[in-house]
């Protein structure tokens, strides 16, 4: 082998950087390679939930992401369908982007593109000291009992490299040569729409009136799509679904290299202006509607990640939310595999946890679809309509990863009414601790960490015997009521802030106890006693 590192993540868009940077932060040494020059040169991906920036600021990149945010949306705009930007409105899904979510986090829903967050990630990464190659190929995986080896090659060159790996993370996009290499099909409705997004230039200010308008569904006779603009108001993109003829037939427009004229003309009737309204065409991209989930999200020692292992219509804005969420799932394991915290068996849990709610994702991405965009598709197998709130901070894990998990039950809760059960997201409420307002969410670190209740001294005692938990306990029971927890309970909250154990009542011995939490947690237990009915 020319080289050997620990772990290489294929794929240098948001997905594998967002694991890089979090591979970084684990202080694991990897290689990322990624065959495109650079990062993102269209703005894809505007809107990210709250739990992506919580999982941005728990690497210290909150306030960088807010700024870069800042400098390319106003934020906190509606979401809305009109017959055109200078017609009448239709229906409105958000008033503010933000509207009802304030006190679920400690960070807000943002609006930023790939072409201002990727930059902040590599940046990030790289002072991290991660190992990044663009304009860089991957000619060839494979695998055997001990890892993965890659064979890479420079764009600019011909000599091959060879790299060992213990592990493998393919973010490499919808078309992933890694998932189809492994030959891991994808389940699900497939494509059900040709599309093309418009980025053009024109002076739309006297069409928004004043208004902040984040996104912009447009319904017409001839037409669905979606407008973003820009902050200075003079460029955007509109993202064409579906074309219609005069009798309402769909037409194979989309299916076919548009002319500019044509896309000038889309843009013109979006917009709700006449002929000679000045609109510049910069590019067209061509891309199909599907929804669809990968049927393993591992094989081996090869873990698939982002729209490698899922792909989703942009109703919702889930995609690369979902996409983040998979990795910062993944590389906690893989750090406490790598440095002999856990057992390899503790990765099993990543497609247990994740590909189920990928699934849900893409089928609520698709209802919103069917709803906000093309009500012609078939209607009758729709997944029951899910809170937005629910899908961003709400998934239940069922795994060997989560003691006590039950069998059954809700795939999401509300987090709104959080209830501090084992598989869901610790709850956030500000806290004061160290001299310093923080969210209980920042109390969460690398390894796992106990928080008790009140009356939890004894766990807390036992905590710091074990050597290997950090521990807080709440003063006050106010502090624990709004996280579903009690005066005497104690919960052990891995590394992603999912709640991983939880007693509700003081134990005979605590070191006992959380002795046994820990080996079932790091998957060095039997796999029956973590699946125990709560």
């Amino acid at each position: 082998m020319d080289e050997q590192v620990p772990v290489v993540v294929v794929g240098g868009s948001l997905v594998g950087l967002s694991a890089s940077v979090l591979l970084a932060h684990h202080q694991v040494p990897h290689v990322l390679v990624e065959r495109h020059r650079g990062t993102a040169i269209h703005p894809r991906a505007a809107s990210f939930h709250q739990r992506t920036l919580e999982i941005f600021r728990s690497v210290g990149l909150q306030d960088a992401v807010e700024a870069a945010a800042e400098r390319e949306f106003v934020q906190n705009g509606a979401i809305v369908a009109v017959d055109s930007l200078a017609g009448r409105e239709l229906a409105s899904f958000y008033r503010s982007f933000n509207e009802g979510v304030e006190d679920l986090s400690p960070v807000r829903r943002l609006f930023i593109t790939q072409i201002g967050l990727e930059p902040v990630l590599r940046r990030h990464a790289a002072g991290l000291g991660a190992d990044l190659r663009y304009s860089t190929e991957v000619t060839g995986v494979t695998q055997d009992e001990t890892g993965v080896t890659v064979t890479t090659r420079a764009r600019d060159g011909d000599e091959e490299r060879r790299i060992r790996a213990r592990y493998l993370i393919a973010a490499d996009g919808a078309h992933s040569p890694v998932r189809r290499t492994l030959g891991i099909p994808m389940q699900g409705r497939g494509a059900f729409a040709k599309c093309a997004t418009i980025y053009f230039k024109a002076d739309v200010s006297s069409l928004l009136r004043g208004r902040n308008l984040s996104v912009v569904y447009v319904n017409q006779p001839r037409m669905l799509a979606f407008f973003r603009f820009s902050i200075t108001e003079d460029a955007g993109f509109l993202a064409v679904f579906s074309t219609f003829d005069e009798q309402g037939g769909r037409e194979d427009l989309l299916e076919r290299e548009l002319p500019f004229d044509s896309c000038a003309e889309l843009v013109r009737a979006a917009l709700g202006v006449a002929d000679d309204f000045p609109v510049l065409i910069e590019n067209v991209q061509p891309w199909s509607a599907s929804a669809e989930t990968a049927a393993a999200f591992r094989q081996g020692d090869i873990f698939l990640a982002g729209d490698a292992a899922h792909v989703m219509p942009p109703t919702g804005g889930f995609g690369g939310n979902t996409g983040v969420a998979d990795v910062h799932n993944l590389v906690w394991k893989m750090a406490m595999v790598l440095d002999g915290r856990a057992d390899p068996a503790l990765l099993d849990s990543y497609d247990a946890e994740r590909r189920p709610v990928a699934h849900l994702t893409v089928e609520q991405a698709f209802r919103r679809y069917v709803e906000r965009v093309d009500s012609s598709l078939p209607a009758e197998d729709l997944a029951p309509n899910l809170q937005d709130t629910a899908i961003e901070l709400g998934p239940v894990y069922r795994s060997g990863a989560v003691v006590g998990a039950s069998r059954e039950g809700a795939s999401v809760e509300a987090p709104e009414q959080p209830s501090g059960r084992p598989g869901t997201r610790l709850g956030h409420a500000w806290i004061r601790h160290g001299g310093r307002d923080l969210s209980t969410l920042d109390l969460v670190g690398r390894d796992f960490v106990l928080l008790a209740g009140p009356a939890g001294t004894g766990w807390i005692d036992a905590a710091e015997r074990s050597g290997r938990l950090e521990a807080h306990r709440f003063a006050d029971e106010r502090d624990v009521a709004g996280l579903g927890l009690t005066n005497a309970s104690a919960v052990i909250v891995r590394p992603d802030g999912i709640v991983g154990w939880r007693c509700d009542e003081s134990a005979k011995d605590h070191d006992a106890a959380l002795r046994e939490a820990l080996q079932q947690l790091t998957g060095r237990s039997p796999a029956p006693g973590a699946m125990q009915q709560s």
